[in-house]
């Protein structure tokens, strides 16, 4: 099995097995609109991967994460969606729109009544966080729908499928989790219950895609498998709700890893990525990430047993890392700031630069 083969996803035809991962880059329009040094960013990285899928995008004025964070909720949106996914097929990669709701990681500057929404009125683990409103059942049902239109919408735009991001502690992992989710009505409570609105999105979206009637729309979803606090989720809780994801029609899975050799987080010895491709049994084609910076990395993973490999931090770098490595050639290792050819928006290099150490820096030792 190769990296460069073609590769079937729900009857559409990958060029290759690697996917660019979505990465946030606080780069859109004060309107809610893709930026044109966005529209650059996607195109580049765009040229070599099989598929690409967006920064993840908010779907109500509530949901929003991110300065400079792309929105998705509104038809008036059309025309900005469409460009970006224009911009990215015009590299020949299959485009995914990834739709999210913050929930308690919002910031309370951006929220219309100053109150961040949640499961449950619990803050998050860092210092400072804000106590979220817990969401009514009307939000709730409105939240549904917004997953709805938002899958017409993307379709309409031109996008070849949706991604749910359900990972990385936001709202829908908010809603699994016992820390974030003390709720004891029909969303909260048990891990069946904790589960229902991961599952009722999934429904939602699955359902507007068969009102689409396009068979070959995509739709995925994005997990993380863990969580480091207690209570919070366990590699247990994730069997059940993969086994639940596994039971509908969705297309794909990914997992949200930092580095896919990584173990558990609660000092299990078991390799987290092997353990969730056990649960998983073949059912669903599993997008793998975490700290592949070389070919190597790639290669393992694929050994692994995943079907896709995402590549994040190492497309910043080199945004024709997918060209190189099929033509035997290694690519660039480091970030190099300055350079212009990398097309990065100003916003994401200001954030990398001053996060020192997310990527490798030409004075720094290598990554691999």
């Amino acid at each position: 099995m190769s990296l460069f083969e073609t590769y079937k996803l729900n009857g559409l035809e990958l060029r290759n097995r690697i996917v660019m991962a979505p990465m946030t880059t606080w780069s859109g329009n004060s309107d809610g609109t893709i930026s044109e040094a966005e529209l650059a960013y996607y195109k580049i990285r765009s040229e070599g991967c099989g598929m690409v899928i967006t920064a993840t995008t908010y779907l109500d004025p509530y949901g929003k994460g991110f300065k400079g964070q792309f929105y998705a909720g509104d038809d008036q949106m059309l025309p900005s969606l469409s460009k970006l996914a224009s911009a990215i097929k015009s590299g020949g990669a299959k485009a995914i729109l990834q739709v999210f709701h913050a929930g308690r990681k919002s910031s309370v500057e951006d929220m219309p009544d100053g109150n961040t929404r949640s499961a449950s009125d619990v803050p998050g683990n860092r210092t400072g966080e804000n106590v979220p409103v817990p969401m009514t059942k009307e939000e709730i049902n409105s939240l549904l729908d917004s997953f709805y239109d938002a899958t017409l919408r993307a379709q309409k735009a031109g996008f070849d499928g949706i991604e749910i991001h359900g990972a990385n502690t936001y709202l829908i992992q908010q809603f699994f989790s016992p820390h974030a989710n003390i709720r004891t009505d029909e969303w909260g409570g048990s891990l069946e219950k904790r589960a229902r609105l991961p599952l009722a999105i999934v429904k939602a979206t699955l359902k507007a895609k068969e009102d689409i009637g396009d068979d070959a729309f995509i739709v995925g979803y994005r997990f993380s498998p863990e969580e480091n606090h207690t209570p919070g989720i366990t590699l247990e809780d994730t069997e059940y709700l993969v086994n639940r994801l596994c039971e509908t029609d969705l297309d794909y899975l990914h997992i949200s890893l930092g580095d896919f050799r990584q173990e558990s987080l609660r000092g299990e010895p078991v390799n987290v990525l092997n353990r969730v491709l056990e649960m998983i049994k073949n059912r669903k084609p599993l997008i793998g990430v975490g700290s592949v910076f070389c070919i190597e990395d790639a290669q393992a993973l694929m050994e692994d047993g995943v079907d896709l490999v995402a590549l994040g931090r190492q497309l910043l770098v080199d945004p024709k890392t997918v060209e190189k490595w099929s033509r035997g050639e290694r690519a660039n290792l480091y970030y190099r700031p300055d350079d212009e050819a990398l097309m990065i928006p100003k916003a994401l290099n200001d954030v990398i630069i001053r996060n020192h150490g997310w990527l490798p820096m030409e004075d720094e030792e290598s990554p691999v």
